[in-house]
């Protein structure tokens, strides 16, 4: 799991690395297809500039993937013995590693090198989908162009392939999601007779009630580095918006961010809301058997409250996402999800497109993987493994399988983490008591900071 770009370079990727730390979690995951690789290209079909490598049909494919996915590319070379591998294990992007991006750079210079599959976070994509010189090729094959059928590409869940796409192209085929939900303890919600919230405004009741009658339980917590991918990217703030591939959006006085400001500034003063976070040292000991209800992606549910607070099994269900009065557009956040790439250079994309077919896609594959598949169809293979849903009090499916298609798209992957300034601006700033609408303006120009010092024209300031 992960961080989602560390989170941003290895959003879920580096966060669940950080969960399994924090929390001493062991994860394991990936999977998924099988596809062509006939490299013809047809002018009518709105193709990319990619020129094959020579290819060798039967030639050695070189995979890079980190340890969680290690045995799922082990489960393929058993289960394709016809297929030569060479499989290497790195960091995969963990915690913002720039490891991959140096090699292949690397490997652009010298000519030689390049693995034929790697596994990394959408962080990666962003470079790996551009020429890292005039009139050479990205690292990422279009796979797109003729390497993975539109069926199959039609096949992953709504938005879910966006963080993949660069200049009309697809240059990833996702893994894994971490769709946001309301999980809640089915319990103490029926004991105490609460109904479960379906908007914020109802969320934000609630939690003022449960501050009242309950003093000491939560509703949510925002100290964690990727809090702000479950609140404001669920309330669809434009933080993080490319309106063009050079350009990005950073506009916190939109009234999408104010109004999820000021809801949680109102939680956090009626001390129902946590600014300690979920996964920092000691809360799980001290507060984890008092969270009612989290917001946060489908991860939580086995990696917060089983391994993490030890929530006994049959108490934590979830509900849909949140909605606002009068909206009636469904949206939500993202917490993570790995990506898996194909080598432009590769000289046997035949079997390169195929494995990361297979571990993206594949039922056999999927169904057993630590977190939620992208892929629609391998995604209701995992849900009915009952490993992936017997500790749960309800039906997890049906929130998990809507929320995977209500994932808002315009918070972009950019070249930079999202949680550096919610980190280094947010977080110091609700620990010393500053609210978050007052700190708006601060974490804007600590986002528009960065995003200048990675080449991007800023606006909404």
């Amino acid at each position: 799991m992960g961080s989602s770009r560390s989170p941003r370079t290895g959003r879920r990727h580096s966060l669940l690395r950080t969960a399994a730390v924090t929390l001493s979690l062991a994860t394991t995951a990936v999977l998924a297809g099988c596809a062509s690789a006939d490299t013809t290209t047809d002018s009518s079909s709105g193709q990319s500039a990619f020129k094959p490598a020579a290819q060798k049909e039967g030639s050695r494919i070189t995979v890079w993937a980190d340890s969680t996915r290690l045995p799922s590319v082990q489960a393929y070379q058993k289960s394709h013995p016809d297929v030569k591998m060479k499989i290497v294990t790195y960091d995969g992007g963990a915690d913002g590693s720039t490891y991959l991006q140096s090699k292949v750079q690397l490997f652009d210079r010298t000519g030689s090198g390049w693995p034929d599959v790697v596994f990394g976070t959408p962080t990666d994509v962003t470079w790996a989908s551009e020429a890292t010189k005039p009139g050479g090729q990205p690292f990422a094959a279009p796979l797109d162009d003729n390497l993975v059928p539109k069926s199959t590409l039609d096949g992953f869940a709504k938005g879910s392939l966006t963080p993949c796409e660069f200049k009309g192209h697809t240059y990833c085929l996702r893994n894994d999601i971490a769709q946001v939900v309301l999980w809640y303890n089915k319990p103490l919600m029926d004991k105490w007779g609460y109904k479960v919230p379906t908007t914020w405004e109802d969320y934000e009741a609630l939690g003022k009630k449960v501050a009242k009658d309950h003093p000491g339980y939560l509703v949510g917590s925002v100290g964690d580095t990727n809090s702000h991918e479950s609140y404001f990217w669920s309330g669809q703030c434009p933080a993080f918006s490319l309106v063009k591939p050079d350009t990005l959006r950073t506009d916190l006085q939109d009234p999408k961010c104010t109004r999820m400001a000021k809801l949680l500034d109102h939680l956090i003063s009626a001390k129902a809301i946590a600014t300690q976070g979920f996964f920092s040292q000691g809360f799980a000991k001290n507060s984890g058997s008092k969270v009612l209800m989290a917001y946060g992606p489908s991860w939580y549910g086995q990696y917060l409250f089983k391994a993490g607070f030890k929530t006994p099994a049959k108490q934590i269900a979830a509900a849909l996402p949140l909605t606002w009065k009068g909206e009636t557009t469904a949206a939500t956040g993202n917490v993570g999800g790995g990506v898996w790439m194909v080598s432009s250079h590769s000289a046997n994309l035949k079997a390169s497109t195929d494995l990361a077919t297979w571990l993206t896609t594949s039922d056999e594959n999927q169904a057993g993987a630590p977190t939620y598949p992208a892929y629609t169809q391998a995604a209701k293979a995992w849900l009915a493994n009952p490993a992936n849903r017997n500790y749960f009090a309800n039906d997890v499916s049906e929130p998990f399988e809507q929320a995977a298609n209500e994932v808002w798209t315009g918070w972009s992957n950019t070249k930079f983490s999202d949680s550096t300034a919610w980190s280094s601006v947010v977080l110091p700033a609700l620990t010393s008591g500053k609210s978050l609408t007052e700190t708006l303006p601060t974490w804007q120009q600590e986002i528009a900071d960065e995003a200048k010092t990675q080449g991007y024209k800023v606006v909404g300031q």
